[in-house]
């Protein structure tokens, strides 16, 4: 025989009814000798001494005829001969297999019987847990391994050069280890960055203009508009960060776009992505993972230095944590090594197999594993030869499994990212399968790493990993139509009864934003085959009325938006009228006012939604809707028509009957009696909505659209200043601001903020003003709310004129009040220019201050917005007082104001109208008129209430009366 071979003297090979005795040259059958050749015994040593490793045709000439040249007739002879030797195929004997091209393999499984003195086994290989601490902060980075072997080279390299570089790509194949690394490398630099590590698994996502929506819901962050971009770079832009963006493969053009604006315009960001193909953007550095490090031979190796591979360190590692008792020796090893070295040391391949021994031992594995495997397989490829080996793993796993486990599989390909057992249940069970197999299923799969289970956030959900989920989604397809069409139905089907029965059960069913974004990736696969060609446009329009709730949660406007109209647009006319319809009109023109202003669309889809509602006679759904309808209004001036909502909905409240519902209608009556300038009725209405209204929940919140009682105290923080209570009113203000502030709900913050900015700028509490300007400014810009931004910029030119600064007020009012009316956004377009006015005045442009005021004034009156109309005739004397005009001129316009505010109990306006006039007829000699007229004014503020103003009119009466 050849040399090369390291059986011991008296070594016995059992297999099947043989058994091999290599050192004595001798088979035996049944404990009878067997008559076989020299070059025949030779072959079956050669083939037996690795058993289910493939060996060349090359190899097995050089080994059994090394000391002469023969073709390759010889060898298939031979074989055959020793086939026929060992009974080949009788009662199912396989001892032998063909690889075709290739090679032969031995597939029987061995017994080896070592000679006396011959360690039989070795003690389990002890791997070390160094287990380092995970990072402070609330990130949402999945967690670490214990240990990541094999990496460190790759960890050291990454961890040195990312904290100095915007973008770093982790590139390389299909379960190589990409997302374990870079999990490892984001969990050691977090402590670096200013906000928590963002992690998002771009896996779950299939639409490409998604991207952004997905990167700001993973950051947490509330997109109000149709640049989900724009509000994160308002979260990050001058924060140090770090955004790890996973699987990007099958986005990577819509990724990489996204990519670049963001390291363009935030310097402080760092991205770290994993993909299979390098971004090509930019300045993007590239890191390729190579597979793990595996011996080329197993021969000539100790234990230890076998051991001391990664590859091989990883197979032991899993294999021991399936089967405790496994016990590693040098022909373990060696049978290990060589199977790493089949699967090109890749992760996931070892990681797969590894599981395996813990079911079929490590023989059998090893054997099957050769039967299957081969590099020449990659030669008949047009893909790389690292994803066909991945490929011939899922091949050969897939293989594996029963019929049953084969079909549970396929049909769990329906689901995008996490699903839940009942889930599975519901949706691969059917008439030939019931839900006991499709459970025992599950638990096969998961056992055997086809399905992972996901603790991570303390919930039982199980997903298949991407290639997993590709490969067998491809085997389901290639079955039939039929069958992926009533897999993707009941797939629809289960997620629209579960949204429908938790909006029916609890308005705050997705309070848990966390836990419904897994979901996302479900439901947005469900609404894409429902109104596809071969989906079910029923199912497709009910899903996308159930799931508005959810979008709107998440401020997924845009989302929100496009289902919504797709809905209406396919929507049957057995369901127009119904309550489906109600819920797409009504979820259609919220995310249309707030994403693309206050267009026709927008109130034409919330005018229907009352419509369907009156209809139904459902007054809850007609009270939010006119609430709906009356802000819209609110905001492009309407007034009369916003007060004609405010009285409807009042007299529905007196319909319902409880507190909530009179909590809603009192409010929008008391902001529509305070903006036409009726302070006295706006302070009752707006004290009895606070009386009624329940405390503010989240939940409910979102199904208005905004928070009714936080607007009902911030506006009555604006009623109080106005009707002499300064102090209240500035107390009020930052009390309800700051419980905006914690209901994580942009939309309401903001009116909170810009309302309360009004009380603190009229106390001229500039100190107060400024920091809710600032935190206003900061809200809008982080969402990304086009009509807040444009408003921010107007708000520092009024403060500016109110200090008595032009400078670049003047251009930032002027700018703003061109970007609110081009959005029809006219709600503080009276304000900021009664603020111009008064700029233009105090920089000398009288002719333009007149023009300008006078044009207000008639808005106000045309408009019925009376709140500033007495403010703006202050205004107006005080201008024709520069331009020289004779003095009963002036004197009758603040008369006039007087007399307005007075009516309208607006008395701080009245006070601000009377020093005006005392310092007027003080100036003409008339002291006494100018006392009686300013000491009524003052009459309606307390002595406590020491407002800037009051202070003014008590240093005017106090001269005046020395």
């Amino acid at each position: 025989m050849a040399d090369g071979t390291d059986f011991h003297r008296g070594e016995r090979i059992r297999f099947g009814p043989f058994d091999l005795f290599p050192g004595e040259r001798l088979l035996t059958k049944d404990n009878q000798p067997v008559d076989i050749g020299g070059r025949s015994f030779d072959l079956l040593v050669a083939l037996i001494e690795q058993p289910g490793r493939v060996l060349s045709k090359r190899e097995l000439l050089k080994r059994v005829w090394s000391d002469v040249v023969v073709e390759d007739g010889s060898l298939r002879f031979h074989m055959a001969g020793l086939r026929k030797l060992l009974g080949e195929g009788q009662d199912g004997a396989r001892y032998i297999a063909t690889q075709v091209g290739v090679g032969y393999a031995f597939v029987a499984p061995v017994d080896r019987a070592h000679p006396a003195g011959t360690p039989m086994l070795a003690e389990p290989v002890a791997i070390d847990d160094d287990r380092a601490p995970r990072p402070a902060g609330s990130s949402n980075l999945p967690a670490r391994l214990p240990r990541l072997i094999g990496r460190d080279k790759d960890i050291d390299l990454l961890i040195g050069r990312i904290t100095d570089t915007s973008l770093f790509t982790i590139v390389g194949s299909a379960g190589v280890g990409k997302t374990t690394l870079a999990i490892e490398i984001a969990h050691r630099l977090a402590a670096q960055f200013d906000n928590p590590v963002t992690f998002v698994d771009l896996a779950m996502l299939e639409d490409p203009a998604l991207v952004p929506q997905m990167v700001a819901g993973a950051m947490g962050i509330a997109v109000q508009s149709d640049d989900p971009a724009a509000a994160i770079l308002g979260h990050i832009r001058d924060r140090r960060q770090l955004i790890l963006l996973d699987n990007c493969e099958h986005l990577v053009d819509a990724v990489s776009r996204f990519v670049e604006r963001m390291i363009e315009a935030a310097p402080n960001l760092h991205i770290l992505a994993t993909s299979r193909e390098a971004l090509r953007i930019r300045d993007e550095h590239v890191h390729h993972l190579e597979a793990m490090d595996y011996p080329d031979a197993v021969e000539g190796h100790s234990l230890e230095e076998l051991l001391a591979y990664p590859a091989v360190q990883l197979f032991c590692e899993r294999a021991i944590t399936g089967d405790s008792s496994l016990r590693i020796d040098l022909k373990a090893a060696r049978l290990i090594a060589d199977m790493c070295r089949r699967l090109d040391g890749m992760a996931l391949a070892i990681e797969l197999a590894a599981v395996r021994v813990a079911t079929h031992g490590l023989v059998a594995t090893a054997r099957m594993l050769g039967a299957r495997f081969s590099l020449g397989w990659s030669g008949r490829r047009t893909a790389s030869p690292r994803q066909q080996t991945l490929q011939s793993m899922l091949d050969w796993s897939y293989d594996l499994l029963s019929d049953g486990e084969r079909i549970v599989l396929q049909r769990l390909s329906v689901f995008v990212g996490p699903f839940s057992v009942d889930a599975a249940l519901e949706v691969v069970a059917d008439g030939h399968m019931n839900a006991d197999e499709v459970a025992a299923g599950l638990d096969e799969l998961t056992s055997k790493s086809f399905v992972v289970p996901d603790r991570s956030r303390g919930t039982a959900t199980y997903r298949l990993l991407e290639m997993t989920r590709a490969y067998a989604r491809e085997k389901l397809v290639s079955r039939e139509s039929a069958a992926l069409t009533a897999v993707a139905k009941r797939h629809a089907g289960f997620f629209l009864a579960e949204l429908e029965a938790a909006v029916a059960q609890d308005e705050d069913a997705f309070h848990d934003a966390r836990a419904i974004r897994q979901q996302l990736g479900n439901i947005r696969s469900a609404l894409d085959w429902s109104f596809g060609e071969q989906g079910d446009l029923r199912i497709g329009v009910r899903l996308a009325a159930a799931a508005a709730g959810i979008f709107l949660n998440l401020s997924s406007l845009v989302e929100c938006r496009t289902w919504c109209a797709r809905a209406l647009g396919e929507i049957q006319e057995a369901q127009r009228g119904s309550a489906i319809e109600l819920e797409l009109q009504a979820a259609l023109g919220i995310s249309l006012m707030f994403t693309r202003g206050n267009s026709q669309a927008a109130g034409d889809a919330l005018v229907r939604a009352l419509d369907v509602a009156t209809a139904l006679e459902d007054h809850w759904n007609q009270l939010r809707i006119l609430g709906l309808l009356h802000i819209f209004h609110e905001r492009i001036a309407e007034y009369s028509t916003a007060f004609a909502y405010a009285e409807r909905a009042v007299e529905i409240a007196k319909t319902i009957d409880e507190p909530e519902a009179l909590g809603v209608a009192y409010s929008l009556s008391g902001i529509s009696h305070h903006l036409a300038g009726d302070q006295i009725r706006a302070k009752q209405d707006l004290e009895l909505s606070l009386a009624n209204s329940p405390p503010s929940r989240r939940g409910r919140t979102i199904r208005y659209g905004f928070d009714h009682r936080n607007r009902s105290a911030i506006a009555l923080a604006r009623t109080l200043w106005l009707t002499g209570h300064p102090g209240e009113a500035v107390q009020l203000a930052g009390e309800t601001a700051g419980a905006a502030a914690r209901m994580d709900h942009p939309v309401t913050h903001c009116i909170a903020l810009i309302w309360s900015l009004a009380v603190f700028s009229w106390a001229e509490d500039f100190d107060k003003a400024e920091q809710a300007l600032h935190i206003f400014s900061t809200c809008a810009e982080v969402n990304a709310m086009g009509p807040y931004i444009a408003a921010a910029n107007g708000l520092r030119g009024e403060l500016q004129i109110q200090r008595g600064r032009t400078g670049d007020a003047l251009g930032a009012l002027q700018e703003s009040l061109s970007r609110l009316r081009a959005i029809r956004y006219e709600l503080l377009t009276i304000p900021f220019s009664i603020a111009l006015s008064h700029g233009l005045m105090l920089a000398q442009r009288l002719p333009e201050a007149r023009d300008l005021i006078d044009q207000t004034i008639a808005r106000c009156n045309a408009t019925e917005e009376r709140l500033m109309l007495a403010e703006a005739l202050r205004i107006k004397a005080r201008i024709a007082r520069a331009n020289g005009a004779e003095a009963s001129v002036p004197e009758a316009l603040l008369s006039d104001a007087m007399t307005l505010a007075r009516a309208q109990g607006a008395y701080a306006w009245q006070l601000r109208a009377a020093i005006d006039q005392a310092e007027l007829l003080i100036a003409l000699a008339r002291s006494a008129e100018a006392a009686a007229r300013l000491g009524e004014a003052r009459t309606h503020f307390a002595e406590a209430d020491m407002s800037h103003d009051v202070r003014r009119a008590d240093a005017l009466l106090a001269g005046l009366g020395s």
